[in-house]
């Protein structure tokens, strides 16, 4: 099972040894990986030019248009094709390197492990789409110029930490749904190179409501979706809720979380014209609905083909057919950025 990197992202890091620093310094900006691999036209695997290996090219006298080769490391640390991640890993993590290539018996580039990938596990083959147009409009001034999940928590913005909890549990490929501003988005997370993903937009000319962008999906994905809304800080543990998923065999699973409503007046229960029972500012409990999904292919196919259309009438429809629904009760951090108040406070760490 391939565990590296897609096929477009190790292309983009090839150059010929022909070609120049200014090249390779070009392969090395696209990817974020921090390195170019210099291969001959067999594509074996001749030398590697980091970012330093550049730099200090470029000290000892050499230019932007210098060959790679004058800049480029000979001498590389490889791993076998199909060799175990646990190889590769002990490779990098000995060595101090950042990524190691993966050649056949020829020599001939077949895949890159990067430590961070590595570290990660497997790519899952599930799917993901976050839900990312939404206006915002309840949060006020705070998104006049920006989109909702674009609005920065700590050094990042909201939705970059969703992409990031995604990929740290094994999903590569992810749908951004985007309509509000959606321009500033796809600057800022492009085709997901940098954040070791594939990234697609799709792109709702209309508000299409929470389910209705699913139908813009290119093709059925062969396993269960993942579905998030964009404006969620949380660290629910994406794998067990697929894993829960799949042992309950369910068609939809939606993550809850408790929350606690205080009643600030005593509460009567009465009947027949008289009091029974007397309870002061009661609290009452409900697992609410935290906007994180896994939809089966089977839940897919019941949205209709068009016109906008909710996550809770998807659920409904699958109800309505007697197709089991799950329930993940979250006990992860979990917070819903919806208001000036629940932005404030995240920006203190505060539940």
């Amino acid at each position: 099972m391939r565990t590296g990197l897609m096929n477009a992202v190790l292309d983009s890091l090839v150059v010929s040894p022909s070609k120049t620093i200014r090249d390779a310094m070009i392969a090395i900006d696209g990817s974020g990986l921090e390195v170019a691999l210099v291969c001959d036209e067999h594509r074996r695997l001749i030398a590697m030019a980091t970012d330093g290996d550049i730099r200090r090219a470029l000290l000892a006298g050499e230019t932007l248009e210098s060959n790679i080769m004058t800049a480029a490391n000979r001498s590389f640390t490889t791993v076998q094709s199909g060799a175990e991640r646990s190889a590769a890993v002990r490779a990098m993590l000995d060595g101090g390197f950042q990524c190691v290539p993966v050649v056949d018996e020829d020599g001939r580039l077949v895949d890159l492990h990067t430590l961070w990938v590595s570290l990660l596990g497997q790519d899952t083959g599930n799917w993901a789409m976050i839900m990312a147009g939404g206006k915002g409009e309840r949060l006020g001034e705070l998104t006049h110029g920006i989109p909702k999940p674009m609005l920065p928590v700590g050094d990042r913005p909201i939705l970059e930490r969703i992409l990031q909890l995604l990929v740290s549990h094994g999903i590569r490929r992810i749908f951004l749904s985007v309509n509000h501003m959606a321009s500033m988005i796809e600057d800022h997370f492009g085709d997901g190179v940098r954040f070791h993903c594939r990234i697609e937009y799709v792109r709702e000319r209309e508000p299409l409501g929470t389910a209705g962008a699913l139908r813009l999906l290119p093709s059925m994905p062969q396993k269960p979706l993942i579905v998030m809304n964009g404006d969620l800080l949380t660290n629910v543990n994406i794998t067990r809720l697929l894993s829960l998923h799949d042992t309950t065999k369910s068609t939809a699973t939606v993550a809850l979380r408790r929350h606690a409503i205080q009643i600030p007046y005593g509460v009567c229960q009465v009947e027949g014209g008289r009091v029974l029972k007397l309870e002061e500012k009661p609290k009452l409990t409900y697992d609410i609905n935290a906007g994180i999904y896994v939809l089966s292919p089977e839940a897919l196919k019941l949205v209709p083909k068009d016109g906008a259309f909710t996550m809770t009438a998807l659920l409904d429809a699958c109800l309505s057919k007697a197709l089991p629904v799950g329930a993940y009760r979250m006990h992860e951090s979990w917070q819903d950025i919806g208001l000036p108040s629940e932005f404030e406070s995240a920006q203190h760490g505060e539940p």
